[in-house]
């Protein structure tokens, strides 16, 4: 071999170590800082998300180690997770109450948490118990809470002690079922053994129920109540979508309706509901709503949400609140000098151009109130 040939394969081993060295800095960063993100509505400037402080990295002298990898149903090597610290109760039903609205579903949710601490306690006595089913279905229209409670319900049935993990794994009908004979119940386990020790949350489950003989949708719930069947001390499945079609899904299967039989429903925001969301988003973002404006933006919630269904309620609360945003940028990038406080401020002017209305509404608006 020349000295040329020799600096060249010098080279290339050069190069195949940098690439090994980023690769694996890479997928250690994507641990170490992305991680699995809350949705928008958890994080806010004030505090840190919950996922993100149990992901914090432990020194290389501190580095646990790595725990057994157990084998799944396919055969893969499936990475054995940390669960996170249980959190306190009290700071839980705290957060619980800090939601807006949904009245009904907060009693419902304390009285399923003294349900599961007395049911504890008689075990702890050695007292009689009955067999504690804890899958739920969630009904309502879209952007009512339901994921928010769903998660919020995992996080709460860790701290008890009832799941091991306490994460929510949210799927629908795409997440579930293939297009083949045989795929769908390993699509589906997939899914069960990713919720394991937590809940899984199943959007729009009425979409399982095909309108054919040939759907794979049965062969989807067949695997999921064999799974909660199965891992019923580790495992809860909450159903989620629409009332009437829930209502029918459940009824349409005797497993579905023997093993679903707590039922919260989900009311749609009021008008006041549905503007304090709006200020809430402002505070969270540091936003200052003019007082003139907040009549504006009552209006324009309310002519919004003429269908419920439609708008999204808390969904549709977003889309107004980004309009107006996307309305004071365009408002703020024609002035010379922009100071902190204008970045913060949403006006009336605002609002109006943000529903597509002249200016010059503001000054009618304000001369009727004066009159």
């Amino acid at each position: 071999m020349d000295k040329k040939d020799k600096k060249d394969e010098i080279i290339l081993q050069q190069l195949e170590v940098i690439q090994t060295l980023t690769e694996h800095n890479l997928r250690r960063m994507g641990a170490d800082f992305w991680g699995s993100p809350l949705p928008s509505e958890a994080k806010t400037p004030e505090a840190p998300s919950r996922d993100a402080a149990s992901k914090t990295p432990a020194s290389p002298q501190e580095k646990p180690a790595a725990p057994e990898t157990p084998q799944s149903a396919g055969g893969s090597v499936q990475p054995q997770e940390e669960a996170p610290p249980p959190e306190k109760l009290e700071d839980l039903q705290k957060e619980l109450e800090g939601y807006i609205g949904l009245a009904a579903v907060k009693k419902e949710v304390r009285n399923l948490i003294d349900l599961v601490k007395v049911h504890q306690l008689r075990e702890k006595n050695g007292l009689p118990v009955t067999d504690l089913s804890l899958h739920m279905v969630f009904s309502g229209s879209p952007g009512t809470g339901k994921t928010t409670i769903a998660r919020l319900m995992a996080r709460i049935f860790h701290t008890l002690g009832i799941l091991s993990k306490g994460q929510l794994v949210e799927v629908d009908r795409a997440g579930l079922v293939a297009g083949y004979v045989g795929q769908t119940a390993l699509k589906t386990k997939k899914a069960v053994e990713k919720a394991l020790g937590g809940v899984l949350f199943i959007d729009e489950a009425y979409a399982l129920n095909g309108s054919s003989g040939n759907d794979f949708g049965q062969e989807a719930i067949d695997t999921i109540l064999k799974a909660m069947e199965d891992h019923r001390d580790d495992l809860v499945v909450i159903a989620a979508g629409y009332d009437d079609l829930m209502d029918r899904f459940i009824h349409s299967n005797p497993g579905l309706e023997s093993r679903f039989n707590r039922f919260l429903h989900f009311e749609d925001y009021t008008p006041v509901e549905l503007l304090e969301i709006f200020k809430m988003r402002c505070s969270k973002g540091c936003y200052a709503l003019e007082e003139e404006a907040e009549g504006l933006v009552r209006d324009f919630l309310r002519e919004e949400n003429r269908n419920p269904a439609s708008f999204g309620n808390a969904r549709g609360v977003r889309n107004v609140f980004e309009r107006i945003l996307v309305s004071q940028a365009n408002r703020l990038a024609g002035q010379e000098a922009v100071t902190r406080e204008d970045l913060m401020k949403l006006t009336a002017a605002d609002v109006l151009a943000a529903q597509g209305r002249p200016p010059q509404e503001k000054e009618a608006l304000s001369a009727g109130e004066e009159a």
